[in-house]
């Protein structure tokens, strides 16, 4: 495991477009802070039964949460009585998420994997694939992108769910920044907006009380893209939230959440 504590973008930040290359991002260092960002209270308040709901609605009981970062929701799902598999490309985020699971009493069940060589490193089928935290837009390359969302859709039951969610990049690359932060980075000491946008990178900054940045160099998805390379990934039927709101205006949401049915419900 890396225990590397600052980050290196070399020369050139801007050019950095590479899918590796997020491993490096998160050095030791930014993960021990990545909670501060979060505040995991205020993001259960904020989230509240959404995830939960969305599950339990539809029956669903074996969970792969496939960007479990430092935790956050696979312990909330763990909370609510479903079986759970963490999993996550950095070993640095694996090892926070179980000490933070441990700190709560709860076990995690952890893979270090790849989303491009998902079926790989995980096996069996499940109910629901959740990727959430803004996490797919690590993938810089489309044809990652499309092979992580095949490995995803092979990993699903033949009425399997995906929930994916993305910042609105829209609203920033088509209106400029503005986020109420209401609902993922709640943590009121910690700053996150964008240093850098254009259409094929989206280079954040985040800023802790103690002077220390970080940054995040990833793709800036749009909406109507990521629908569309679900739809081409096989899954029947797309709903796309706002905010964990049905209704919106396209420029409100900080975030929206895609939910993709492997099989077609009509309603």
């Amino acid at each position: 495991m890396s225990t590397k504590m600052e980050q290196d973008f070399g020369k050139e930040p801007l050019e950095v477009r590479d899918t590796e290359h997020y491993q490096k991002e998160y050095v030791q260092r930014f993960v021990e802070k990545w909670d501060e960002l979060i505040d995991w209270d205020a993001r259960a308040k904020s989230e509240g039964q959404f995830f939960v709901d969305i599950l339990k609605g539809r029956e669903k009981v074996k969970i792969l949460d496939v960007a479990t970062g430092t935790g956050f929701h696979s312990v909330q799902l763990l909370r609510a009585g479903f079986d759970v598999t963490s999993a996550d490309g950095n070993a640095e985020m694996l090892t926070k998420a179980f000490e933070n699971a441990r700190n709560r009493d709860l076990m995690l069940q952890t893979v270090h994997a790849d989303w491009r060589w998902l079926n790989k490193d995980v096996h069996g089928k499940y109910d629901a694939i959740v990727c959430l935290g803004n996490s797919f837009t690590h993938l810089h390359d489309e044809g990652d992108r499309r092979r992580a969302l095949a490995e995803f859709y092979a990993a699903l039951k033949y009425d399997g769910i995906l929930i994916l969610d993305q910042r609105n990049y829209d609203s920033i690359l088509d209106e400029g920044f503005s986020s109420k932060h209401t609902y993922y980075y709640c943590g009121d000491q910690v700053t996150a907006e964008p240093e850098h946008m254009d259409d094929s990178l989206a280079r954040f900054r985040y800023s802790f009380p103690d002077g220390s940045q970080y940054h995040l160099n990833m793709f800036p998805l749009r909406k109507a893209y990521m629908r569309g390379l679900l739809q081409d990934s096989g899954f029947q039927q797309i709903k796309t939230y706002g905010d964990f709101q049905e209704t919106y205006q396209e420029n409100d949401p900080d975030f929206f959440v895609h939910v993709a049915e492997k099989t077609y419900h009509g309603d």
